[in-house]
């Protein structure tokens, strides 16, 4: 996670001990979606930091509809947030919801709330569109000084976007799951250090790495992490990574070798010449 300036922690901490108390009655009252908008605007703009004139936009147009709030940098449009009444349940008619306006402006991360509840989805562009949940948080529950509520928070600021925290968040949240964790232990390299190492153990044992690999599929893994839309986009992504990971080797190993034979030629030269 990025270092969160002492300004903008601090901003953090005071808005959740404000908007708690604001979130709190306003759930008594069981307030309507106009005003939960108004208090969400609000909470981007003092917790979040957004300037409310020329950052935050209401009732953002999408084709033929209107997504309720939506952020914006230099001009760039960042997030949108689609606003539902304080008392309602985010349910996943209003997840596709947010998720088709997110889609259909082409926008990679959309957040739901009813101002307590807060969930932020990254959208796939893909066929059929998809999402993932990146973070969910609960606004009444949230503690002022502690760290990781903070840094959650800090993932949809301004200064947060400024530096990238909400994407870095999800690649790591992705190469911690276990559909790509699966899909690593699946890779050829993994494969051949446990090769490798199992001839160690028994040293006069033929086992082949489809063997192994066979093994670790059907036996060792669970189905639901090596099957299905999720497991097939991480085999993708780390078959991905790993050739090109490769590819730069090869091409340092090559780069290495001309330098050497570089040296040795000019180090011939000097020979003759001396």
């Amino acid at each position: 996670m990025a270092n969160i300036p002492s300004k903008v922690y601090e901003r953090l901490s005071l808005g959740i001990k404000k908007f708690q108390l604001i979130l709190a009655t306003a759930k008594s009252r069981d307030v309507n979606e106009s005003d939960t908008v108004i208090i969400v605007t609000d909470m981007l703009s003092e917790i979040f930091g957004y300037d409310k004139y020329s950052e935050i936009t209401s009732e953002f147009s999408i084709r033929s509809t209107y997504c309720d709030l939506a952020t914006k940098l230099n001009g760039k449009l960042q997030l949108l947030i689609e606003t539902k009444a304080i008392g309602l349940e985010l349910k996943d008619n209003y997840i596709k919801q947010a998720v088709d306006y997110a889609a259909n402006q082409g926008v990679d991360f959309v957040v739901l709330t009813n101002g307590i509840i807060w969930k932020a989805f990254k959208v796939s562009f893909t066929k059929p569109i998809n999402q993932e949940m990146v973070f969910e948080i609960d606004f009444l529950k949230l503690g002022p000084r502690n760290i990781d509520d903070i840094e959650k928070l800090f993932l949809i600021s301004k200064e947060g976007w400024m530096k990238s925290t909400l994407y870095d968040f999800l690649s790591q949240k992705q190469a911690l799951s276990r559909f790509f964790l699966g899909a690593m232990i699946l890779s050829d390299s993994v494969i051949h250090v446990i090769k490798r190492e199992l001839r160690k153990i028994s040293p006069d044992i033929k086992i082949t790495s489809e063997q192994i690999k066979n093994v670790v599929y059907q036996e060792v893994l669970k189905r639901e992490v090596v099957e299905g839309e999720k497991a097939e986009e991480a085999k993708k992504k780390v078959n991905k990574a790993l050739s090109k990971f490769s590819k730069s080797k090869v091409i340092k190993k090559n780069v290495s070798s001309e330098e050497e034979k570089i040296n040795e030629q000019v180090q011939n030269n000097e020979q003759v010449e001396g």
